[in-house]
């Protein structure tokens, strides 16, 4: 029988008394019960009808020739289908303590004297009936909840291998796009070392050489995510100064800086803040910072590169007069191919890498960082925190 069956079906009282007229006097009184009742004569007739049937609750006759009801009880309790069913003796003996405790050592739930008072009988078969009712209701929220999880695990592991393939085609695809950069780089640097005096020349190599390097950009993005997602990329800690490697974030974005034409203000301490940190990926970190406020920032905005020192901390907080972020959106700013709501003809570049690299190299030097932004149109500032060295 289907589970769902079994949970609609009427529970079944198993009656065992070797007279049949005791039978038909308790099938008359448990009718109002609304469940299906199982008459057996014998022990042994009882013991065929629970391989078959599953039962609520059984109502023994104690005195029965061949197999009584304390046998039976004990043969119930040693088999695993039958081991939970209540069973309520039935006995027309008298009120023996030495019997009722027998009854109870063989595994019943209750004893019930004849002649029997329908009222408690009606009301100890309630009680039981509501019991089973109970325990099919859990059994079958948890069956429920079984499948579920069962679910909720495919799902878990059929986005693990989607995320493992994604990761693996950035690898390959990055891989794959700078085999051919290197040759188209070096033909640009090739041109522009040639004394070329055609002004239409020299404007193509710029565009080559601009757009290779943008490029190359890009590449090098989705190598860095391939590798951080799966793992495999290693910051080399050493002893370094972070003024330093602010310098070096900003000799790699001030380009692109100037070329938006933005105010740029940066702000050091003149002690020294040491920090124990791969400087070549911290500078990356904060030249990618830089990068997003000067791509989300209009013409002639204002940059501010702060760096400062809290106690065991430096705090490095890039600020900007951009675009800013809307608040449903600063939640998932982190997140891999992130980027905020653009037109095609005001696409600022980039595959919204930038700043999830930017968290995983926080993350990787025990930091943490934060965003903050009014809305659109009010600017964004992004907060990093790292621990300073000894």
């Amino acid at each position: 029988m289907a589970e769902n069956d079994t949970m609609t079906a009427k529970p079944k009282i198993l009656l065992v008394d070797d007279r049949e007229e005791n039978l038909v006097a308790l099938a008359g009184l448990l009718g109002g019960h609304h469940a299906g009742l199982l008459c057996a004569h014998s022990g042994e007739e009882a013991l065929d009808l629970l391989l078959v049937h599953e039962v609520a609750l059984a109502l023994v006759d104690v005195q029965m020739p061949g197999m009584d009801g304390f046998e039976l009880a004990e043969l119930m309790r040693g088999t695993e289908r039958t081991r939970e069913i209540p069973i309520i003796f039935v006995t027309a003996g008298i009120h023996d303590h030495t019997r009722v405790f027998k009854g109870y050592e063989s595994g019943a739930v209750d004893f019930l004297f004849k002649p029997l008072d329908p009222h408690i009988l009606s009301s100890k078969v309630a009680v039981f009936m509501q019991l089973y009712r109970q325990k099919r209701e859990l059994a079958e929220r948890v069956r429920q909840l079984e499948v579920a999880l069962a679910e909720r695990q495919r799902i878990e592991n059929a986005l693990k291998s989607a995320d493992r393939r994604k990761n693996e085609f950035l690898a390959m695809l990055g891989h794959e796009l700078r085999n051919p950069l290197a040759p188209i780089r070096n033909a640009a640097q090739i041109i522009k070392r040639l004394d070329v005096s055609d002004p239409r020349l020299q404007a193509v190599q710029q565009v080559i050489e601009r757009q290779t390097g943008h490029l190359a950009r890009l590449v090098d993005d989705l190598l860095d995510i391939s590798r951080i997602e799966q793992g495999k990329i290693t910051v080399r800690k050493a002893p370094i100064e972070l003024s330093a490697v602010v310098d070096q974030a900003l000799e790699s974005s001030r380009p692109l800086i100037q070329s938006r034409q933005h105010r740029l203000i940066v702000s050091v301490p003149d002690t020294p803040v040491p920090l124990m940190g791969d400087a070549e990926r911290l500078a990356q970190l904060i030249s990618n910072l830089l990068n997003n406020a000067a791509k989300y920032t209009p013409p002639g905005g204002t940059i501010w590169l702060t760096v400062s020192r809290e106690d065991r901390e430096a705090l490095i907080r890039v600020k900007d007069t951009g675009e800013g972020i809307a608040q449903p959106l600063l939640a998932q700013v982190f997140e891999v191919f992130t980027q905020s709501e653009r037109t095609l003809d005001r696409a600022q570049g980039g595959l919204g890498l930038g700043l999830a690299i930017v968290k995983k190299l926080v993350e990787l030097h025990q930091g943490r960082i934060e965003v903050f932004s009014e809305g659109p149109g009010k600017g964004s500032e992004f907060s990093v925190w790292l621990p300073v060295s000894a």
